[in-house]
């Protein structure tokens, strides 16, 4: 991980290929570069929830996820590589333990709704399901560490449990409860 970007505009993927921390290039189109790009979409949607009011314990938390991340970018961008341990992937499971504990039991599924910042951490929630079947599909083809497959699980399990958190929060005066999604048999019992 010695390179480092000095110029931006390269024009080095003007003919649709990309460089990897390896040096070696590969088309844009490629997994692994699919991949890449989903957990950089991720650790960009983590930034626009930390621009939101939160919890001081939830922003300290999503600071360190952001840095894995950045490590989980890492160990992609070179294949054979390790950057993500298991300690991170342990760390999301104590999360995730001490903030479910402090929840209600869900009795019946919630929308991805409510306070801004719990909508915002329910989007961080797909793109860190949409970054783990990226990471499958490019382990069915190559080599790739079981930690950030792992991770990315864990995480988009976590970003749940914290948009339940942050409806709670009410950092921002409308915070309350989830909402709660409203199936047909809940409107019928409802006449």
């Amino acid at each position: 991980m010695s390179n480092r970007l000095t110029q931006i505009a390269t024009r080095t993927g003007d003919d649709g290929t990309t460089g990897l921390g390896d040096g070696t290039r590969v088309p844009k189109s490629h997994l692994r570069v699919a991949a890449l790009g989903d957990v950089d979409e991720l650790n960009s949607s983590l930034g626009v929830l930390l621009a939101e009011p939160l919890p001081t314990d939830v922003r300290e938390l999503l600071v360190v996820v952001q840095h894995e991340l950045f490590n989980l970018g890492g160990e992609l961008s070179i294949p054979g590589f390790e950057l993500l341990k298991t300690a991170a992937v342990l760390r999301l499971d104590e999360a995730l333990a001490h903030y479910n504990a402090q929840l209600p039991r869900l009795k019946e599924f919630i929308l991805p709704a409510g306070t801004r910042s719990a909508a915002l951490a329910h989007v961080s929630r797909t793109v860190a399901r949409r970054a783990e079947r990226a990471i499958v599909a490019l382990a069915a083809t190559e080599t790739v560490n079981e930690a950030p497959r792992q991770y990315l699980n864990r995480l988009s399990d976590l970003m749940f449990v914290l948009a339940r958190v942050l409806n709670r929060a009410n950092l921002d005066g409308l915070g309350g409860d989830d909402v709660y999604w409203q199936s047909e048999r809940l409107a019928r019992s409802a006449d």
